[in-house]
């Protein structure tokens, strides 16, 4: 590993002209959300002007490309691209053994900047190299560095086995117990139901169906999906689906979809992003033996995780999730 520099850029045009996909897929720490096909599209819906676009590259003696990051800059607070309720992870990516490199490069080029007096890091996990490395950065230059728990600072996880029978073994007896009684239940009560996945055929009226069952919820659920949330989750398909990527998942039963969940199947990881249900069901669970055949799709995909993301909520934790906390850097000048 020789000498590194940071070149950063405030041209859009950029997520595709140094596209650094191939840095999330060999980072550890990259995921889904660090895609830049994912942060350009995220940036399209909801950029609220183009000179807050930051983005940073780290490049090698021979200007090869080994790091990258997305930023945006909202008065004087300097952020990671990707808004908190849509975006689960964030932070850089680099090449294996570039990163506590990049991190301090990183920190000592922003600190020659004067478009902001705040980083507002959020959306590491607390196991990530980032956290650490950022932080080692921040303070070798000086900053003032705080690290708390990110907005809805858990995403439990579940470690998956090579088959389905192996994770129902894996659960505690109660929880296993707990799975298959509702599938017997839904079953018993309302006949026979199936898992579908959308298709690039029935992607549209899927959504409309998956949409109205997200705004007929109560609370914050209910009025989160607001048109310009639902356009980003119709480019989301568009997007990802071709690319195998993007799941939305129905549970069908007496040919009438009963709920709904939004995944992204990605690098041996399954994402589990949203999900809704019809209330009228509500007394036989269709959203948990929803989830639990989602679960059962991505070991059949021969995923190793079930990331179910950010919110700390107990159904997860009927799944045999795990809990991982998600921190938040505040670097202040």
């Amino acid at each position: 590993m020789g000498r590194m520099r940071i070149v950063f850029s405030d041209d859009g045009r950029d997520f595709t002209r140094r596209d650094w996909s191939e840095l999330v897929d060999a980072d550890p720490a990259g995921t889904f959300f660090h895609y830049p096909a994912y942060l350009k599209l995220y940036w399209e819906e909801f950029g609220e002007a183009p000179e807050h676009l930051l983005l940073g590259f780290a490049e090698d003696e021979n200007a090869g490309q080994v790091g990258a990051v997305a930023f945006e800059r909202k008065g004087g607070s300097l952020r990671f691209l990707g808004g908190t309720e849509v975006t689960d992870y964030m932070g850089p990516v680099a090449l294996p053994g570039w990163g506590d490199a990049m991190a301090k490069e990183l920190l000592a080029g922003l600190v020659r900047r004067d478009d902001w007096d705040e980083a507002d890091l959020r959306g590491l996990p607390e196991d990530s190299a980032w956290l650490e490395g950022l932080r080692a950065g921040a303070e070798d230059q000086g900053l003032a560095v705080t690290i708390v728990d990110d907005l809805n600072g858990v995403a439990p996880r579940i470690a998956l086995p090579s088959s389905w029978d192996g994770y129902l073994s894996q659960l505690p007896p109660k929880l296993r117990h707990e799975i298959r009684r509702k599938a017997r239940r839904l079953e018993s009560d309302a006949g026979k139901y199936r898992a579908v996945v959308s298709t690039e055929e029935t992607i549209s009226s899927d959504l409309d169906r998956f949409v109205e069952l997200h705004r007929s919820s109560e609370g914050p659920k209910g009025v989160f999906m607001q048109p310009g949330m639902e356009i980003f989750f119709r480019r989301l398909g568009e997007a990802f689906l071709p690319r195998s990527v993007f799941r939305l998942t129905s549970l069908e039963v007496q040919g009438v979809k009963v709920a709904g969940t939004i995944g992204f199947s990605c690098n041996g990881t399954y994402y589990l992003y949203n999900s809704a249900f019809d209330h009228e069901w509500e007394r036989l669970a269709p959203g948990m033996v929803l989830v639990a055949e989602v679960i059962r799709q991505a070991i059949g995909e021969r995923c190793g995780g079930f990331d179910m993301l950010k919110g700390d909520y107990p159904y997860k934790y009927r799944f045999g999730a795990v809990r991982r906390r998600i921190r938040r850097l505040i670097a202040r000048r």
